[in-house]
């Protein structure tokens, strides 16, 4: 059996950057004879039916190119160097902790070895821009064998928004993940309330009383569920006990409405719900400081298949949310509406910041007021731990300031208009 069919690594429990659920798509390779580069998206597992032929032979549900060959007659195989690509737009931008390589079903056409690289390329760049960009190795060229989910970690801390598939020579491979840390430009949610839990903001369920039936992944992924299988689901409780979810917000945020959408299920969905908040913007921990936990809905009850639309007091800002269900069962989707605080947009602002790559960072230092030398040396200033860290470097900044403080109150304002410190 595939071991592609149950990854063990703890990055998985992080969002797939690489999911087509939040825009990602294969925007070049070059070559796909075989078998699409497309389908190394393609979210559920690779499957194998054999002796189904097409007009180019055997139909494999992952990408497959075709097979290399040499110059000519006297040298009939390939170069070492020799080697097919894909490049993948990753839905979201974000710090990249671990990649699936998976080869399930592919047994006497696998490559020989892969690599992964990634590559900062902000906008909505052409083939040709990515083509000329900086590529990163991720996971170095490694020896890769047939029908295997090779888990590969990822220690690069840098933003990306595309990575780059390497075989060689050539073969297939079923499917690709990139899981990681989801870092929004958070310019682009200035004034805006959005969905604080939302995968595609940096959203994540990190922790669950229950995952028998489905993952409690896919309460904030994005889109309705289509199925009752694409919801989180639990098993059913013996106990007076009650099911949850723990979910880390995109940012520090005021919460001010919620969706808890029971669609498609039918005969298992809670009979009633409710939810606490925790701000850990100060140091604390929810998971080890229950009294730390206030309520933002008192529990409330829920129909079946139904889409339930909650206006939240508007009140103390939070960074977790604990979705409680009574008792058990199953909820499709679960989206809590709200804004960043101040706090909160400057947290996030500093950790974006963090893991640009330094050109890119400069160049958002430069766009918000501050010179060419003062953002380059800023930029090399990094990482910022905090607030007051962010304010030391700014201080640091050269020339220094002439008696009438014009230069800090320049400097001071391009950050603020940035970072929000």
């Amino acid at each position: 059996m595939s071991t592609s069919q149950t990854p063990s690594a703890p990055f998985t429990e992080l969002v797939n950057l690489a999911s087509r659920l939040l825009g990602a798509g294969v925007v070049a390779t070059n070559e796909d004879t075989f078998a699409d580069a497309e389908n190394l998206l393609v979210a559920k597992p690779a499957e194998f039916r054999p002796h189904t032929f097409g007009h180019k032979g055997q139909i494999m549900d992952g990408w497959e190119s075709r097979r290399r060959r040499g110059a000519g007659a006297e040298q009939p195989h390939p170069t070492d160097e020799d080697h097919d690509w894909a490049v993948v737009r990753l839905g979201v931008a974000g710090r990249i902790r671990g990649v699936i390589v998976d080869t399930a079903h592919f047994t006497g056409n696998y490559p020989e070895s892969g690599s992964v690289q990634g590559a900062s390329v902000p906008g909505h760049p052409s083939v040709e821009e990515l083509a000329a960009a900086e590529w990163t190795d991720l996971v170095p060229r490694t020896a890769l064998r047939g029908d295997t989910a090779h888990e590969f970690e990822v220690a690069d801390a840098t933003r990306y928004t595309h990575v780059r598939l390497n075989i060689w020579p050539d073969g297939g491979v079923a499917r690709l993940r990139v899981y990681g840390e989801v870092l929004p430009d958070p310019r682009d949610l200035d004034g805006l309330s959005f969905d604080l839990a939302a995968q595609e903001y940096g959203g994540v369920a990190e922790a669950a009383s229950d995952r028998y039936f489905s993952s409690p992944h896919n309460l904030n992924a994005p889109g309705r569920a289509s199925v009752m299988g694409e919801g989180w689901e639990t098993r059913r409780r013996r106990d007076k006990a009650n099911d949850w979810v723990q979910i880390a917000l995109a940012g520090g945020g005021e919460v001010l409405a919620a969706e808890v959408d029971t669609s498609h299920f039918v005969a298992n969905a809670p009979g009633w719900a409710d939810l606490w908040g925790y701000d850990a913007s100060t140091g604390g921990d929810p998971a080890t400081d229950p009294d730390g936990w206030f309520e933002l809905l008192p529990r409330t009850r829920l129909q079946p298949d139904t889409r339930h639309r909650l206006r939240l007091a508007a009140g103390r800002p939070v960074t977790h949310v604990r979705f409680n269900v009574y008792p058990d069962g199953g909820v499709a989707r679960l989206r809590l509406v709200g804004r960043l605080t101040e706090a909160g947009r400057a947290a996030l602002a500093l950790r974006w910041f963090d893991a640009l790559p330094p050109a890119e960072a400069a160049a958002a230092l430069t766009e918000a007021g501050l010179t060419a030398a003062e953002a380059a040396a800023l930029a090399a200033a990094r990482p910022l731990a905090g607030p007051a860290a962010a304010t030391a470097a700014v201080a640091a900044l050269q020339p220094a300031d002439g008696p009438d403080g014009a230069e800090t109150t320049r400097r001071a304002a391009a950050v603020w208009r940035l970072l929000g410190v």
